[in-house]
């Protein structure tokens, strides 16, 4: 053996042996960019009003990251994609993430592809700047469907792949008919899990919509552990009002029954959660403005 050659072995021995001392976090996954924000359905009124002075307002306030809940014809809030950016950057906000509810229709089977309206929903959603795609829907007569709900998961992670195609990710926004749906041993919540490729669809747990429907977030958490990339962050109290999810109605954070801090902890630690969007839907008598500044605040006193 050569002299060039015995040293090679040396050389590549000891690199060995060094990685092998390295701790291993420097071999993991990069942890994605943590973000808080704020779904604008918490604000719907007002921004069906006035987007613009709505989105001044909340930046005001601190926010930075918004979710939009209303893309119609092509236009968020009224404006084409390129107006709202613009919108966007000129109250210095960011909006990674957005709910379209995609249906079945929206896959063409004499093309086997997307239909060209789904496709501009992809696209809109990119010129706009999201990273993620969310739908937040599943149509009444695939829950019980089976074959068509394999169908339907097939066509989300053909969604995933799409987004992948424009640098977003695609994924999905429960409600609370998942856990009310019984499927086998378990039910449609975790029908969806098991039928969609980690990879390619993303899960955001909406932690206050299932609780009246018996879905415990910790317990999701702990059972498909780094599976929900987003969370919509909620407390939540008893209501008779009717208003509400299964006798809840949402509130405050901290003002409510949940153990709020507890799941955020354990969605940061176990979770796979980066994307943190606050939501709050009723008001028990306050501005909506007003509870989503305090929903802010509170969040930072928690250490987002």
């Amino acid at each position: 053996m050569n002299s060039s050659r015995r040293k090679f072995i040396q050389t590549s021995a000891l690199a060995v042996a060094g990685a092998a001392l390295m701790p291993d976090m420097l071999f993991a996954k990069p942890k994605k960019i943590e973000r808080l924000g704020l779904q604008l359905y918490s604000i719907r009124d007002a921004m069906g009003k006035d987007p613009a002075g709505s989105l001044k307002k909340l930046a005001d306030m601190g926010y930075i990251h918004v979710e939009h809940a209303n893309y119609v014809n092509r236009k968020f809030y009224g404006y084409t994609a390129k107006e709202f950016k613009k919108l966007l950057a000129d109250t210095n906000l960011q909006m990674p993430s957005g709910h379209t509810v995609m249906t079945a229709h929206d896959w063409d089977d004499t093309k086997n592809d997307f239909t060209d309206k789904w496709k501009y929903t992809i696209e809109d959603a990119a010129e706009v700047g999201q990273r993620y795609v969310i739908s937040p829907w599943l149509d009444d007569n695939l829950r019980t469907d089976m074959e068509g709900l394999k169908r339907f998961m097939d066509q989300f992670n053909k969604c995933g792949q799409l987004c992948k195609t424009h640098g977003m990710t695609f994924g999905y926004h429960n409600h609370n008919f998942e856990f009310k749906t019984k499927i086998g041993d378990g039910d449609l919540y975790d029908f969806i899990l098991d039928n969609t490729d980690p990879a390619l669809v993303a899960q955001q747990m909406d932690i206050g919509n299932m609780l009246g429907a018996g879905g415990i977030a910790l317990d999701l958490l702990k059972k498909y552990p780094g599976r929900f990339e987003l969370m919509h962050v909620k407390d939540e109290i008893k209501s008779d009002t009717g208003q509400g999810m299964d006798g809840y109605d949402s509130t405050v954070l901290g003002a409510g029954v949940m153990p709020v801090k507890d799941i955020l902890k354990e969605a940061r630690k176990i979770g796979g959660t980066s994307q943190f969007i606050i939501e709050q839907e009723s008001y028990q008598g306050k501005d909506p403005f007003d509870c989503v500044k305090i929903d802010l605040q509170i969040m930072k006193k928690w250490g987002f």
